[in-house]
């Protein structure tokens, strides 16, 4: 297939695939009159990665991912080093949940001490509504 039916296929742009092509994650073969030709598998290749970015990876980090899937292997994440990517990112994300879950409990705190101080006055008249 050429370069604009798998943008479409794959719900992206043509421009995003030559970037993705620079960046040597999306394979560059050439007809001979120089049009890019692309197969089922390419398909897979950018369905991966989409799928890795909706999760929030950086198209760095799908790497591993699209050359397991390029290696034959069935899915992209069965390769060691996708693994590891997996782990990474699982990491990360524990961090972020456990920094969300201090500021929470800061503002919780922050509330209760904001209605304790108000000892149940009257609450001000907001200039706003």
């Amino acid at each position: 297939m050429r370069i604009g039916e798998l943008a479409e296929r794959a719900g992206t742009s043509t421009r995003t695939l030559r970037y993705y092509e620079s960046r040597g994650l999306l394979p560059a073969r050439r007809t001979g009159n120089g049009y890019r030709t692309y197969d089922e598998d390419d398909l897979l290749l950018l369905r991966q990665i989409k799928v890795l970015q909706d999760f929030g990876f950086e198209l760095e980090e799908t790497r591993p991912f699209v050359e397991c899937l390029r290696a034959g292997h069935p899915a992209g994440d069965s390769c060691p080093a996708s693994l590891a990517v997996y782990r990474r990112k699982l990491a990360e994300l524990d961090a972020v949940i456990g920094r969300l879950a201090d500021v929470r409990e800061t503002v919780a705190r922050q509330l209760a001490e904001a209605e304790e101080a108000a000892g149940g006055a009257a609450a001000p008249r907001c200039e706003l509504t």
